[in-house]
């Protein structure tokens, strides 16, 4: 080969590695400047879009496993977590869509750091193959109301069933006592006592159906304090008499509530009735009310058995009662105070207890004070 051909031929190399280390350069530049600028990787066309304005949580996840674009909601959720999915079955299932490029849905439980753990449903589907598009829905708060819905439905079938078969055998206990006058007239009694008890449970599973789930008072009106307590008063004074307790009127007279006037009452009888119905014989319960801070404060005082420690939080429960061997004797439903909790969030207000085992227990329903002259015109 000619010194010539060799200069050229070295020359040609020479440019060629200058223009592929310029080139090389050139490409680490622009890497570098597209991390600098956060640039993401090219999503398939419209999903940055449709991501930005989604309200549900959802994020694309690339074939390392890294979140390469995230919903706002899905960010605020806690999917998202250093740059991956936060939840280890959710990565998995997307790992699988991966795979096999078929869409999946599932259920999945999520802990929190503080709290019950959320239920939520996830949907998974390819993008691309390289992306997959993960939807989370929250469901926590649908699945706690069908575990309570389906409690509900099974805790009012037992309660109805007692009364219920109660009238029954009482009633062929007076088909066969037809002769006997006396055990007529005590099947009978009994039959009125258990009817009454079963009218009573329709009643407020009724009253409960009415509140609508919490929801606020479409239209309100002034309720004045003063009839609401004396109207419960006087429906509980046969069973108070009956067992000489006396119920007592007390407090600041003349004040009003805005709120829905047969709600209110039925939130108050239920507190005046347990009242009578745990107090001993020849004691004394008081309701009295008072104005504090732009509430009224409705307060039932008795000095009836009390409530344990530990069972405080639980005795607005629907159903629930702390002694359930006693319900009997006091004709109790377990759906009183569950409808004075419901009637005091209706109307933005709340209801207390304090209590002690053996002294007494003190409700008090606290609720939004009205002046009459603001529905004056």
């Amino acid at each position: 080969m000619s010194p010539t051909t060799q200069a050229f031929l070295a020359a040609l190399i020479g440019a060629v590695v200058a223009g592929g280390a310029v080139l090389a350069w050139h490409v680490s530049q622009r890497q570098q400047e597209a991390a600098i600028r956060g640039d993401e990787p090219a999503l398939p066309a419209g999903v940055a879009t449709v991501l930005s304005v989604l309200r549900s949580s959802a994020v694309v996840v690339d074939d390392a496993d890294d979140v390469v674009k995230a919903s706002a909601p899905a960010l605020a959720f806690g999917l998202v977590r250093g740059g991956r999915l936060g939840s280890p079955e959710l990565a998995d299932l997307v790992r699988q869509v991966r795979r096999d490029g078929e869409i999946r849905e599932t259920e999945l439980t999520m802990p929190r750091p503080s709290g019950l753990p959320r239920t939520v449903t996830a949907r998974v589907a390819p993008l691309s193959s390289r992306f997959v598009l993960a939807l989370v829905e929250d469901r926590t708060r649908e699945r706690r109301v069908e575990a309570v819905r389906r409690d509900f439905v099974a805790n009012v079938s037992h309660e109805l069933k007692t009364p219920v078969g109660a009238i029954k055998l009482l009633a062929e206990a007076v088909a066969d006592a037809s002769d006997d006058p006396q055990a007529v007239e005590r099947f009978a009694t009994r039959m009125t006592t258990e009817s009454d008890r079963l009218s009573r449970l329709v009643q407020q599973i009724i009253e409960l159906s009415r509140l609508q789930g919490d929801e606020p008072l479409e239209a309100a009106s002034i309720v004045d304090v003063d009839d609401v307590v004396k109207r419960s008063v006087d429906i509980t004074v046969t069973d108070a008499t009956s067992r000489n307790i006396s119920v007592v009127r007390g407090g600041t007279p003349g004040l009003t509530v805005l709120g829905n006037e047969e709600q209110v009452s039925a939130a108050v009888t239920n507190l005046v009735a347990n009242a009578v119905a745990y107090s001993g014989d020849d004691s004394t319960v008081l309701v009295s009310t008072k104005p504090n801070d732009g509430m009224v404060e409705i307060s039932v005082v008795d000095q009836g058995i009390g409530i344990p420690h530990d069972e405080l939080d639980r005795i607005f429960e629907r159903f629930y009662r702390v002694d359930p061997a006693r319900h009997r004797s006091t004709g109790g439903t377990g759906l009183g105070l569950s409808i004075v909790k419901h009637v005091a969030a209706t109307h933005g207000g709340d209801v207390r207890v304090w209590s002690l085992e053996g002294q007494g227990s003190t409700f008090t329903l606290s609720l939004p004070r009205s002046e009459p002259e603001e529905f004056t015109a």
